[in-house]
């Protein structure tokens, strides 16, 4: 064979060789792009795409003018696929500074065969970005080394992620409450609004290269929704005043506990709720879990001579009574063979209603709720809201306890009618007063002014349900008597407020202890409004178990006065304009008044 042909031979030859390679290389390509395309593309996303979930932030909880009581900021969630650890001790070892954990802890944390474990819940970012540019420079020195592939550390992943943060600390930690390790409200607020408050997680997707992220690749799938923030009727500088004064005075008297309500009686707007022993919500809960309880709601008594304002304000819209009718008042009686006494041992007396309701006598609510009879006074005790939910929705809210009348025994009136035997909350009896201060209406209370959605939008509440309890007449005429309990011959002189005519009524009543079915300490109180010729608001103070010094006027009333003298001048209420125009005490004082005339 000539060159030339030999030449030509080996050129088709080549050429050959090339067209053919050509055809595998295209055939090749139309297998990956069309016949197998779909199956290398689920195997991709399988291997190199990853979806995680996209965490949605909590509404904010906010006082009445917007101030943050609690609010979700920006965090990292660190997790690490295990089966990507090749040296768990080495991993610790590089890690245990940055992740400020021991190095024992976090080796026990990488060994396994999970694909998602969470080592760091709630991370700075700080603390993501050093750990990142830890791992990235060791892994670089790492493979400068021969067979340095093998000990590089790989695994380690990150979540956008929030923490709860309670920026005013203990401030009405019992009544916002606080999130669980999952996120989901566990009392409080927080509780029985976590529907509303928890936001709508999303969605998205990364890319993995060697175990880690590849940066840039993170691209949102489902955007996550924030949860609807929520605004409270309380005022945060009235809450602090609230909590500082039953702090001072549970610390002081050695109590086992006390709680402040402020309340607005005409919109039932819970302006504060304080109560001492308290928690910081951001930090765990260690020791007696009663402390998280919130006793505004969950924790009922008897209420005492508080509860004689219904025994009065029955017999006066039933026109058994009028503020001067008189009334002997011996210092005990015996009924159904039981002896009932006052407080204090004194001679037998001629006082009017409002001398008999000043000195809180228990003898002469016993007359008056004898005058009404058990099914009348039943009556008004349900409608004043005894033994009934409150409406406000907090979360363990018990109604309390009244017995129906078929289950009154021969004491059961008396024993009534001046406070003791049926069980309120603090709720509850600040409802009652608000109810007399509102001329006669009961409005339900509540603690949400509105709700703002993710996109801004705020939403006032619904107006509270009313009902009218007593004529507007009937609460006029007890407000005037129970001013007579912060005079001078009251129980009560402790709750005066200067320029300002106030109203209230102590309560001083034995608490019922369940474990012994006994009764066992006392229950100190003093419920009053201001002013009280015209109500604003009204104040209570509840203290549980005082040590020595046990009577409410003595405890109450100064917390009252301390909380009522603020509230009046942060919200620029005017000084009372009018004189009380005092009903006589006594049988005496009536008399040398008719005469006067």
């Amino acid at each position: 064979m000539s060159h030339y042909n030999l030449v030509h031979k080996r050129i088709r030859t080549l050429l050959f060789a090339t067209f053919a390679l050509f055809g595998v290389i295209i055939a090749q390509l139309f297998s990956v792009q069309v016949v197998r395309a779909g199956t290398i593309s689920e195997r991709a996303a399988k291997e190199l795409l990853l979806t995680s979930t996209l965490l949605a932030p909590r509404g904010v909880i906010s006082d009445i003018n917007g101030v943050e009581l609690a609010r979700s900021v920006a965090a990292i969630t660190i997790v690490v696929d295990q089966t990507q650890i090749d040296d768990a001790k080495l991993t610790a070892k590089i890690t245990a500074p940055i992740l400020q954990m021991g190095e024992d802890e976090l080796e026990a944390l990488y060994i396994g065969t999970l694909k998602y474990k969470i080592i760091v819940k709630s991370a700075k970012p700080a603390m993501w970005s050093k750990l990142q540019n830890t791992i990235a420079n060791y892994n670089k020195e790492v493979l400068k080394q021969k067979g340095g592939l093998s000990k590089r550390i790989l695994g380690f992943f990150s979540e956008r992620s929030y923490v709860r943060e309670y920026p005013t600390g203990t401030l009405a930690s019992s009544l916002i409450g606080f999130i669980n390790y999952e996120g989901v409200g566990a009392a409080g607020i927080e509780s029985s609004l976590n529907s509303e408050l928890s936001g709508i997680n999303g969605e998205y997707i990364y890319e993995n290269g060697a175990g880690t992220i590849i940066p840039g690749s993170a691209k949102i799938r489902i955007e996550a929704k924030a949860g609807t923030s929520v605004r409270l009727t309380v005022d945060r500088d009235i809450q602090w005043v609230a909590q500082d004064a039953i702090s001072k005075a549970v610390e002081s008297s050695n109590a086992k506990s006390g709680t402040v309500i402020v309340m607005d009686p005409k919109t039932g707007a819970i302006i504060a709720q304080a109560s001492a022993p308290t928690y910081n919500p951001s930090k765990p809960i260690v020791g007696n879990l009663d402390i998280i309880r919130n006793p505004a709601v969950q924790d009922s008594y008897n209420p005492g001579s508080t509860g004689k304002v219904i025994t009065y304000a029955a017999a006066l819209e039933e026109k058994k009574l009028t503020p001067n009718s008189i009334y002997t008042i011996p210092y005990s009686m015996r009924v159904a063979g039981t002896p009932f006494s006052d407080h204090e041992k004194h001679p037998t007396q001629r006082l009017t209603a409002t001398g008999a309701l000043a000195v809180s006598s228990n003898t002469a609510a016993i007359q008056i709720g004898q005058q009404l009879g058990s099914e009348t006074l039943y009556k008004y005790l349900t409608d004043f809201g005894i033994g009934q939910y409150t409406g406000s929705h907090l979360p363990g809210e018990t109604p309390g306890l009244l017995a129906p009348v078929s289950k009154w025994s021969g004491t059961s009136l008396p024993t009534f009618s001046l406070g003791q035997g049926y069980s309120l909350t603090a709720l509850q009896s600040t409802s009652v007063f608000a109810t007399i201060a509102n001329d006669g209406v009961r409005v339900t209370p509540t603690v949400v002014a509105g709700t703002t959605d993710a996109s801004g939008n705020y939403i006032p509440a619904k107006d509270q349900k009313t009902k009218r309890v007593i004529s507007a007449e009937t609460a006029i005429e007890i407000r005037k008597m129970l001013e007579s309990v912060v005079s001078a011959n009251g129980t009560a002189p402790t709750a005066a407020i200067s320029g300002y005519r106030v109203a209230g009524k102590t309560g001083t009543a034995m608490r019922f202890d369940p474990n012994c079915s006994c009764y066992s300490g006392y229950t100190a109180s003093f419920i009053g409004f201001a002013p009280a010729d015209k109500p604003a608001y009204v104040v209570s103070v509840t203290i549980q178990e005082p040590k020595g010094m046990h009577w409410g006027g003595a405890l109450g009333g100064p917390v009252f006065a301390k909380v009522m003298k603020f509230v009046l001048q942060s919200k620029n209420i005017t000084p009372s304009t009018t004189k009380l125009k005092a009903y006589p005490l006594t049988e005496a004082e009536l008399a040398k008044s008719a005469s006067a005339k």
